[in-house]
């Protein structure tokens, strides 16, 4: 399990987006999320916790204000400004007001340096949760299957939505969407899966040609996972299916 323990963590080299800035503001010694995805690096997500101290709004200024701040006096600027870390990062309730504030002290310090969020979608529905994903540059959302089965059984939204509402609420973000869809095989809960099986990419590929979006990022399991009995998918068949997201005009990369 890989928890950040900082606000502010990096610059670090990201397999994605290059020299990564991180901004965590989840609590620094558990994950908070409303997914509870079976590949997850940060672990299992606690269902049971319903009492989460947040960082508050205050430190996460002031954190990205020093660092902000000593990173453009020695010009040591970022590619990307990632918010990430324990969780979900929209679930902070000052999220709008930290987007705001983020958008501030990076046009001070480092006005080239894109704001990424990487972000499961799921709080879309807020009014100021889509006021603060339509403000930074890249929106990157998870799509990791095509059917509400396999959706289900990858991501375990704790919400019960269907994977088609989410999709609808992902439509809101325009031009400013980018998919992550994580590939795996393997058995959980005594339930063989493989997301790559043909059935699942025809849905997948249905849905990503409905969002339209920037870039698919395709990668596949990189680190140990929470549930114990999944396997990598061979590169082979990842670039097997970025092509057939190319040949449906829309830009998609493999990253391993």
């Amino acid at each position: 399990m890989i928890l950040f323990d900082k606000i502010v963590f990096g610059p670090v080299v990201s397999r994605r987006f290059g020299k990564s800035l991180g901004i965590n503001l989840l609590p620094l010694d558990n994950k908070v999320c409303n997914f509870n995805c079976i590949y997850c690096e940060c672990g299992w997500t606690n269902v049971k916790n319903t009492k989460v101290k947040y960082t508050s709004y205050e430190d996460v200024v002031s954190a990205m204000q020093i660092k902000f701040k000593e990173l453009g006096q020695k010009g040591d600027f970022p590619d990307v400004i990632t918010f990430a870390g324990n969780g979900e990062p929209t679930m902070h309730p000052q999220f709008l007001r930290i987007i705001d504030d983020t958008i501030r002290l990076r046009n001070e310090y480092m006005p080239m340096v894109k704001i990424v969020i990487l972000s499961n979608g799921v709080l879309m529905n807020k009014p100021d949760v889509l006021e603060a994903l339509l403000k930074v540059d890249l929106c990157v959302m998870k799509l990791d299957a095509g059917n509400g089965k396999l959706f289900k059984i990858i991501d375990q939204p704790l919400n019960n939505k269907s994977i088609n509402w989410y999709v609808q609420n992902l439509k809101k973000l325009g031009d400013k969407l980018i998919i992550q869809a994580i590939f795996l095989k393997g058995v959980f809960n005594n339930e063989f899966i493989d997301s790559t099986d043909e059935s699942n990419l025809n849905d997948w590929l249905n849905y990503v040609v409905q969002l339209r979006p920037k870039e698919v990022m395709i990668y596949t399991i990189d680190r140990e996972t929470p549930a114990k009995e999944l396997e990598k998918i061979p590169s082979d068949i990842l670039s097997n299916i970025a092509l057939r997201v190319n040949e449906a005009g829309i830009k998609a990369k493999v990253y391993s």
